[in-house]
């Protein structure tokens, strides 16, 4: 009689079905903007693209670069798998998402003053790319987000960064709890965004300025949740010129990032 197999545990099987959902994930980008760094980034593995006569032309050296072999539409049969809404140029990219790595290697100080933005459950994709766009001139090592509840890897993300998706790494972790531990771990000293907090942003960097550095931000309404606040160092806000003041949340991220920028 053959041995009866051992029946896999539960979450390895959903491990493993998360693993192929994973690999067969694809992303549609749209805009000359955003099509022209994913056709220019050779980490990016890409898939299909499709663009009218005059995208294709301004396209053209990127996409002899890229070695595609684009699919010139004519406009009025120009028809990409993406919302009909989108400002898409007449260029579209099918394409895999970005796979940075890990953690530790992306976010190892190495001996810098290095700084970080850590997003708690911010969803939207445009206020997600901007972030992203204001991290890398900033020069933010990355951005991290949570696997749930996080803007993923989309084309209206992608858009709005403006190129800085294909530059900028965003990384995406299971705990953001855990993730900011090992980041106070590896010599971070971790600042969380709350605009009752009764110090400022700049007293922690005048503070603390000289150690690598990250700046939680939480999502526009119920902010950071409380075990986030609990396991960062310090909860600290922008000081506002009037008694009241409230910031999109990817305008007081640009801010808390120039605040904090190395010197």
């Amino acid at each position: 009689m053959a041995p009866r197999s051992k029946k896999k545990p539960v979450w390895i099987v959903e491990k493993e079905r998360q693993r192929r959902a994973g690999a067969a994930e694809t992303v549609w980008l749209f805009g000359i903007h955003a099509v022209r760094d994913a056709l220019e980034n050779p980490m990016r593995e890409r898939i299909r693209l499709m663009v009218t006569k005059n995208a294709n032309d301004k396209l053209k050296d990127s996409i002899e670069k890229s070695g595609m072999e684009a699919e010139v539409l004519d406009p009025r049969k120009f028809e990409p798998p993406i919302d009909p809404q989108s400002v898409h140029q007449g260029a579209a990219l099918e394409v895999k998402p970005l796979d940075w790595g890990n953690l530790s290697d992306i976010c190892a100080p190495r001996g810098q003053k290095t700084r970080l933005v850590i997003l708690d459950r911010v969803s939207d994709p445009h206020n997600v790319g901007a972030i992203l766009r204001s991290a890398e001139v900033f020069g933010a090592r990355a951005v991290i987000a949570t696997s749930r509840h996080s803007a993923p890897e989309t084309g209206a993300l992608a858009k709005t960064a403006s190129g800085a998706l294909e530059r900028q790494p965003y990384l995406r972790v299971r705990n953001l709890a855990t993730c900011i531990t090992t980041l106070r771990e590896m010599g971070y000293y971790v600042v969380g965004m709350d605009g009752t907090a009764t110090a400022s942003i700049d007293d922690a960097v005048a503070a603390h300025g000289d150690k690598p550095m990250a700046v939680v931000m939480g999502a526009e309404g119920p902010g950071l949740r409380d075990l986030t606040k609990e396991s960062c160092n310090e909860l600290v806000k922008i000081d506002y010129a009037a008694d009241f003041g409230s910031l999109n949340v990817s305008n007081a991220a640009a801010i808390a990032l120039y605040a904090a920028k190395v010197r």
